[in-house]
């Protein structure tokens, strides 16, 4: 008889939503049922799921952070909706991923996952935020109040930003009283340094497994193609330094990558992917913005064919686009302050301790002097293929380790 296993997560796309996607067809495969619960945007094409919230309940939830610091603490009704899904549903195992994101009402949950359900629960830390008062990051703020119990947050305007209370003292007390109650929960993290990071938490006492985000290798790998820099108004001749992400702000390094235009020479220009439109109108000549690309196929192209990749990020869980970087072949530069350093290794690019205009400049001489073999870099990254990861988190389920 197989077993269901029923996910949740704030959303099926980007990376968390891929790593959840990418989980669900694993197990179908390895013969469990399986279903998808998400709060927000649609459930792609062959992924059995649903959404339970709406845009009402969205920007209510946003209303009541923003006022009162209280994330987690909105979305009610659609909240018992998703109960009434889990019922249905009757699971096995839930496997919880981001549980803020504005779509979540913590105590509803938590009574039916720790008064009702009978099956065993794990959960992705993608990021910091199920230990803290507020914030999902803090290395940047240099804050570490979420080890003995947060209060006058210093990170109040940041995701998920509160203009006028303060709630992270309370938010941290019913954080710790309301996970504290979960029965039969494993901790799945994506690095050693989150790993370290929960057990300087009040999860120390926890089962915490280590399992890699995993990456495609039969999509990423080295692939040039110079119709990609075309289309992108990407400059032909030059060095290519490139940096990805999602959003870019300053705990993702745009400032780094600014200052470091206004004195790089010539011979080099810089790519960036994931700015906004306003963000792209402010660039210097010497740096390529692009709002997002059209395919995974053309993010690979420009992978091939930077001559560095650059993650100067303060603070990341894993990094997958280093990792999908190191599959193309590209060497890396990163910052010592969280775990992407995990991902770099002598053949594979340089950790720097400061990131500072000059750093940047003696790491890219000496990545062009030791003049890096494509094969071997992406050898590094074969550690981190998806199927691996899968694989790992399958035990887990079945067997309680790994």
């Amino acid at each position: 008889m197989s077993r269901k296993l029923v996910q949740i997560n704030t959303v099926c796309n980007a990376s968390t939503g891929r790593i959840m996607c990418d989980i669900q067809k694993y197990a179908e495969k390895m013969g469990y049922e399986t279903f998808s619960f998400v709060g927000r945007r649609k459930i792609p094409a062959g992924v059995k799921g649903e959404r339970f919230g709406n845009g009402f309940s969205f920007w209510m939830h946003v209303v009541i952070t923003t006022l009162f610091d209280r994330q987690g603490y909105g979305s009610y009704f659609t909240t018992r909706r998703l109960i009434r899904g889990l019922r249905r549903e009757n699971p096995d195992i839930i496997h919880l991923h981001n549980l803020h994101g504005y779509y979540l009402n913590l105590p509803v949950l938590l009574r039916y996952l720790t008064e009702e359900y009978t099956g065993r629960i794990f959960w992705t830390f993608h990021d910091c935020w199920p230990f803290t008062g507020h914030c999902a990051y803090y290395t940047a703020a240099g804050c570490q109040k979420w080890k003995e119990g947060c209060g006058e947050c210093i990170n109040k305007k940041h995701y998920p930003v509160s203009l006028f209370l303060d709630a992270s003292r309370q938010n941290y007390q019913d954080k710790k009283r309301l996970f504290g109650s979960l029965k039969d929960l494993t901790i799945i993290v994506p690095s050693g340094w989150m790993a370290e990071q929960v057990r300087d938490s009040f999860f120390k006492n926890r089962d915490v497994a280590v399992i890699h985000n995993g990456i495609d290798l039969h999509t990423f790998y080295y692939d040039p193609n110079e119709d990609v820099l075309f289309k992108y108004h990407v400059p032909t001749g030059k060095k290519l330094l490139l940096g990805v992400a999602n959003i870019w702000d300053g705990r993702k390094g745009l400032n780094d990558f600014l200052l470091l235009a206004e004195s790089i020479s010539e011979e080099y220009q810089i790519v960036l992917v994931g700015l906004s439109r306003a963000q792209i109108r402010k660039l210097p000549a010497n740096i390529t913005g692009i709002r997002r690309t059209e395919s995974r196929e053309e993010l690979r192209a420009l992978y091939s064919a930077a001559d560095i990749f650059m993650n100067p990020s303060l603070e990341e869980s894993f990094s997958l686009v280093t990792a999908e970087a190191l599959a193309c072949g590209t060497p890396v530069i990163a910052l010592d302050t969280s775990a992407v350093k995990e991902l770099i290794c002598e053949e594979n690019g340089i950790v720097l301790h400061r990131h500072d205009t000059e750093a940047y400049f003696s790491a890219v001489r000496n990545i062009e002097e030791r003049k890096f073999s494509r094969e071997a870099v992406r050898h590094t990254a074969e550690k981190y293929e998806k199927e691996d990861a899968m694989r790992k988190i399958m035990e887990l389920y079945g067997e309680g380790s790994v």
